[in-house]
């Protein structure tokens, strides 16, 4: 008894819908999602990276972490 299979059968069509709906869905997200609270985070991490390489007295390393807050929560304000 000789079976011949032609096409994908439909297991075959079940594995390529699934990887189908994995694509589409990672598309939907990149388009729909705007995140703009990361780029705030990420800059108040360079500028506290920059308060700690660039200052050695604990004065100047607390202002400069007070400027890096502070412009991280006006950017947080911009974003909104």
């Amino acid at each position: 008894m000789k079976i011949r299979q032609r096409g994908l059968g439909l297991f075959g069509n079940l594995v390529v819908l699934a990887i189908l709906a994995g694509a589409g869905y990672y598309v939907y997200k990149s388009i729909m999602e705007t995140d703009t609270g990361a780029g705030c985070k990420d800059a108040q991490t360079s500028c506290m990276k920059y308060c700690r390489r660039s200052t050695t007295e604990s004065t100047s390393a607390q202002a400069c972490q007070s400027a890096c807050q502070r412009e991280a929560d006006a950017c947080a304000r911009a974003a909104r």
